[in-house]
């Protein structure tokens, strides 16, 4: 019994080494480079906008399909005594006789049934919408390319964004350990100073109630970081692991280049501004297309049909025929008259989207621009709030040692100075941000990371 207890055991450890050799760590560091690399691998937005570009593309070959023939093969039976059947299955098989002409024999024909092997062929020769239709399927393609591209774009600036946001609480908590160690060295002087009988317990109290609070936020702090690491977990698409920590601390992107050459960048490189350019131009082509609608279509056809009365392709008999059609609709109650003022009206919708599309994105250089330099200033003003109030709780703290300040005095101090780093954090990451801002309203962001 031991011996069996001994080889289960050995079973289990064998088969479970494995499978926690295999399996990744809960937790890893990435820099931005490799974040946004993974992401552009795995994040499910990105696919989802690469299939529907290649569906895209598969519409340039149903709209080129058009051009070449259509090939048919048909296998038929039919049964029948209506005189009009059965006179034409005897004609296709060659069996028509003499007899068959009588009075009698035409109007009351026996059951007659027919086997029809037919190969057909259609060829367009001149079909005026086949053009415009390509047209616009390559349209769809660049558009949805262009989606794609725009996707990528916009999935990299949030990897770039939440990767600041895991900075930014990591800083946080930072800032939350330390002013909890200020606080329980605040609560430390009170304790003594109530307990020497130069100080008050409410002093003490106050201290406590503090204490209290910063605790309370290094518990936030931490919650805040690891959400902020589940969430970069999620953007760059990572299934296996739950957590993903910075391994770089980022700092203000300087863009140096001038706004004039920043909106050429735009105006050039974004995609959703492309996008409605491509728009625009298949308008034309769905105008283009209405109008063709007003043109004959020609095309050839030609057929082989063998007939049989007893068995399936079967050939009792055999015949062909080729020939050439046009048509050419004269009127439609002026439908193809609205069509085309509904493509012409679409065509300029196109071009004053395009027209907004280009006043927005120069807009939006322009804007990321001036909040990169509001966001230089506020750090600057941030900085100088810390060091202010670090030196105020400085000497705060010596006064209060001193007996010349209150607890109260200090602890306002020490809010004071939370708020101040907090802030400085905030202005660290909102610097940073805005410079990548600036890249991604030019349209290089992605261009910029992984360079």
């Amino acid at each position: 019994m031991k011996r069996i207890f001994i080889l289960l055991a050995v079973t289990i450890l064998t088969a479970v080494r494995p499978a926690a050799a295999s399996a990744e760590p809960a937790f890893r560091s990435l820099t931005l480079k490799e974040a946004v690399g993974m992401a552009l691998e795995q994040n499910n937005l990105i696919k989802a906008s690469g299939h529907t570009a290649d569906a895209a593309r598969q519409g340039i070959g149903i709209a080129t399909s058009r051009y070449y023939p259509a090939i048919s093969f048909e296998e038929a039976f039919a049964a029948s005594n209506a005189p009009t059947q059965t006179f034409m299955m005897k004609l296709d098989q060659g069996r028509f006789s003499q007899n068959d002409f009588q009075i009698d024999n035409l109007n009351h024909p026996s059951a007659h049934h027919d086997f029809k092997t037919a190969l057909t062929i259609q060829q367009p020769l001149y079909t005026p919408s086949t053009g415009p239709l390509r047209e616009m399927a390559v349209k769809d393609a660049e558009k949805d390319a262009l989606g794609l591209e725009g996707v990528r774009q916009g999935v990299a600036f949030q990897v770039f964004r939440t990767y600041l946001e895991v900075q930014k609480a990591a800083a946080q908590r930072t800032s939350a350990e330390q002013a909890l160690a200020e606080a329980r060295e605040n609560m430390r002087l009170a304790t003594v100073r109530n307990e020497t009988g130069v100080g008050l317990k409410s002093d003490e109290l106050r201290a406590r109630t503090h204490l209290a609070t910063i605790e309370s936020q290094l518990i936030t702090a931490n919650n805040n970081l690891v959400l902020a690491q589940m969430r970069l977990a999620v953007v760059t698409g990572i299934t296996t692991t739950n957590r993903v920590d910075t391994a770089e601390t980022l700092s203000g992107f300087s863009a140096s280049a001038q706004p004039e050459e920043l909106i050429k960048s735009a105006l050039e490189n974004r995609s959703d501004l492309r996008q409605s350019r491509t728009e625009l131009e298949k308008s034309e082509a769905a105008v283009r297309l209405a109008r063709s609608a007003y043109l004959p279509s020609i095309g050839a056809f030609a057929s082989y049909q063998m007939n049989a009365e007893n068995t399936p392709f079967g050939s009792d008999n055999d015949a062909w025929s080729t020939g050439i059609s046009l048509k050419w609709q004269i009127f439609d109650g002026f439908r193809r008259c609205r069509e085309s003022d509904r493509a012409v009206a679409g065509r300029s919708a196109a071009a004053e989207q395009l027209e907004n599309s280009l006043k927005e994105i120069t807009y939006q250089v322009q804007e990321s621009l001036l909040r990169r330099e509001e966001m230089e200033k506020r750090r600057e003003v941030a900085r100088h709030a810390l060091q202010d109030a670090e030196e105020t709780v400085r000497l705060l703290s010596r006064r209060f040692e001193n007996s010349l300040a209150t607890m109260a005095e200090l602890l306002d101090a020490q809010n004071a100075l939370n708020q101040a780093r907090a802030s400085l954090v905030e202005s660290e990451a909102n610097h940073t941000l805005s410079g990548g801002q600036v890249y991604y309203t030019a349209g290089v962001f992605l261009k910029e990371i992984i360079k």
